[in-house]
């Protein structure tokens, strides 16, 4: 086959063909998250949230894992799966919470609360999952609280999605002071002018939005979750709030609804930044390659074995 490269010349199906044959060559499999933009969910074996991605990862059958999506994601799948390579095709597509908490900051918050659990978000780097006890999504985050035999539980970085898990259970919840800057620009005003224009819309909402967002909303729910819900709601019109990019999938696998942002600018830009172009580089060149050292790989990998094994 004949080496094509990933100029403007080169036509988008063109492109995509090569990618699928790169794809099969390489033993590849390409993850996606549901924020990234239309082109790349459709060249995704699997499109999902962070917890649908991180299963993925460590069952799926293969040699090379292209992750389309930010950092820690990319980390995630590197620990779990040490004998793979892991690929992030947007070098530079980080996560702006992951940066809020240090592993230095958590055994701070250790020494503080003696005898209280650390519970980690997903959107964390690996040395802080390593620091943690156990890791969560906003899919499992109640339910790994849950589990937990302490009655005080530390939880970074996302404050938000801390406050939401609190209201479910009645251990004492220590938040972070991180935030999502996507989501915790979403306003009530923007929740009750868009009820305004849409009368007997559902409005679905991202748990790491603030409190008096939520409070408004009829569902909360994790990416993948407000798909489903949105394809079982009897709801003509829903209201969305989170990343625009999850638009796509809904229009996809539930059309003849309407979907309506809830805020116009919830963007992502680092979930943007994959290109189908830089996925077929990455297959190309295999890299950027995403590596995690031990013995940081090990903890992190006990804390998210922990989470995956809760149901």
């Amino acid at each position: 086959m004949r080496e094509t490269g990933v100029s403007g010349r080169q036509g988008s199906g063109d492109m995509t063909g090569r990618i699928l044959a790169l794809k099969e060559e390489r033993d590849a499999v390409i993850l996606a998250h549901n924020y990234q933009v239309p082109a790349v969910q459709d060249l995704a074996d699997l499109v999902g949230d962070s917890l649908e991605l991180a299963r993925a990862a460590a069952t799926r059958d293969c040699s090379v894992i292209v992750f389309c999506g930010v950092d820690f994601m990319a980390e995630t799948a590197a620990v779990l799966s040490p004998e793979k390579q892991v690929l992030l095709p947007a070098a530079d597509a980080c996560c702006p919470m992951a940066q809020m908490v240090t592993a230095g900051e958590v055994e701070v918050l250790r020494k503080r609360y003696p005898g209280a659990a650390v519970v980690c978000y997903v959107n964390t780097t690996a040395d802080v999952k390593a620091a943690s006890d156990i890791c969560c999504t906003s899919a499992n985050a109640v339910r790994v609280v849950q589990s937990l035999e302490e009655d005080r539980v530390i939880f970074v970085p996302d404050r938000n999605l801390a406050l939401y898990t609190a209201r479910f259970t009645d251990k004492e919840i220590l938040p972070g002071e991180g935030f999502c800057i996507v989501h915790d620009r979403i306003t009530p005003e923007e929740v009750q002018e868009a009820k305004r224009r849409y009368p007997g819309a559902e409005v679905i909402v991202h748990p790491e939005c603030r409190p008096e967002v939520i409070d408004l909303a009829d569902y909360v729910s994790s990416t993948s979750g407000m798909v489903r819900h949105a394809c079982e709601s009897p709801a003509g019109t829903l209201i969305i709030g989170t990343e625009v990019g999850i638009l796509y999938r809904m229009r996809k696998l539930c059309p003849g609804k309407q979907y309506v942002p809830l805020s116009p600018q919830a963007i992502c830009t680092n979930m943007k930044k994959t290109t189908p172009a830089l996925l077929l580089r990455a297959l190309e060149t295999l890299s950027p390659c995403i590596t995690v050292p031990e013995p940081v790989a090990a903890g992190a990998r006990a804390a998210i074995e922990r989470m995956l094994a809760i149901r």
